[in-house]
């Protein structure tokens, strides 16, 4: 049996696509696409236009792949590409605002029994205003710290610190009102 080096494989793949082979370029984009567009997703909340910044995305990825320094994750690479072209989107048509204010706390109060389902909960966050998915999202899904996101976006940390946590009481409140509201319904 014969072992094969899927980084090796990876790095044959990313070589042909600097070399503007087509089919290894078609490779990458049918590989990550999918989980690509659920990222642009998370910030973009119209799916077109979601699918447009993807698309913008790979563009920077495949002309910016000689810069891929094999250093990490391939994917970790083409996802903050992603993430900083949805940021982009956004701040060029203007969908986000950042309130600032000396309300910041780290606390949650998100109750962890819940029974939603993927799309539920994109829906909530959908309807969070902007800034607030925006921050929720760097931190919560994408891992960044506030310091991180305040250079990010160009804000302060402390206004970091609060969208996220203005973010998490609406969360709150909408699963508890769906739930009042599953309940109420049973």
């Amino acid at each position: 049996m014969k072992v094969i080096n899927l980084h090796q494989e990876e790095r044959k793949m990313i070589q042909l696509a600097v070399d503007n082979n087509r089919q290894a370029q078609q490779q990458i984009y049918s590989r990550f696409s999918p989980k690509m567009l659920s990222i642009c997703r998370l910030y973009v909340k119209d799916v077109q236009q979601a699918e447009d910044v993807m698309i913008t995305s790979f563009m920077k990825v495949f002309s910016s792949l000689k810069n891929f320094e094999h250093n990490g994750s391939f994917e970790g690479w083409i996802r903050r590409i992603m993430v900083n072209e949805c940021i982009s989107f956004l701040r060029v048509h203007k969908k986000v605002n950042f309130i600032e204010d000396s309300f910041c706390t780290e606390e949650s109060t998100v109750d962890n029994e819940c029974d939603l389902e993927g799309d539920a909960i994109q829906l909530l966050i959908d309807n969070l205003p902007e800034g607030y998915k925006m921050v929720f999202n760097l931190y919560a899904i994408e891992g960044f710290k506030h310091k991180e996101i305040a250079v990010m976006l160009g804000i302060n940390e402390g206004t970091s610190k609060s969208q996220l946590s203005h973010a998490r009481k609406i969360l709150q409140q909408q699963i508890n009102a769906t739930k009042k509201y599953d309940y109420g319904a049973k």
